[in-house]
C-alpha cells in the first residue's frame, strides 16, 4: 500500500482517524509500506519543527521507496491530467496526478483522505483503498 499525504498528517497529528490508523498499524507490524517522491516533499515540507522534520525523514528513508522516474512519470502525470480534463474531470492538485501514477505504475493500493483521487479511480486503473 501506498499512503498519500492525506494520511500521513492524520498519521502525523496523531489525529483518531480510520487511515492515519491503519498506517499506524501497518507501521508497527512491519508491514510494507510504500512512499513516493511527491508524498516526501509534501509530508515534509509542511513539518515545521526540526527534530520532527528528521524523524520523519528517518522513517521515509526506511519504508519501500519507489524509484524517481523523474522524466518519465512528470510526463505521464501530465498526460493523466490531460486525459482526465479531456473527460470534464479537472484535478485541484496536479501533483495527485503524479502520486496516482506512481500508485498506478507499481500496481498498488492508493490510501487517501482526498476526493481528487476518487475521480482519478473512476476514469484509470488506480486501485484505492476503500474503508469498510
Amino acid at each position: 500500500m501506498i499512503f498519500d499525504s492525506s494520511v500521513w498528517v492524520e498519521f502525523l497529528n496523531k489525529t483518531d482517524f480510520h487511515l492515519g490508523h491503519l498506517l499506524r498499524k501497518r507501521l508497527m507490524a512491519n508491514e510494507d509500506v510504500f512512499i513516493c517522491p511527491p508524498i516526501v516533499q509534501e509530508v515534509l515540507q509542511g513539518i515545521k519543527n526540526e527534530g520532527l522534520f528528521n524523524e520523519i525523514q528517518d522513517l521515509f528513508s526506511s519504508l519501500e521507496q519507489l524509484p524517481a522516474f523523474n522524466y518519465i512519470s512528470a510526463i505521464e502525470a501530465a498526460k493523466l491530467y490531460r486525459s482526465l480534463r479531456k473527460k470534464g474531470t479537472t484535478i485541484r492538485k496536479p501533483n495527485d496526478c503524479l502520486i496516482a501514477w506512481y500508485a498506478i505504475h507499481h500496481e498498488l493500493t492508493l490510501v487517501h483522505n482526498d476526493r481528487d483521487f476518487d475521480l482519478i479511480a473512476e476514469h484509470t486503473p488506480l486501485k484505492t483503498f476503500q474503508p469498510g
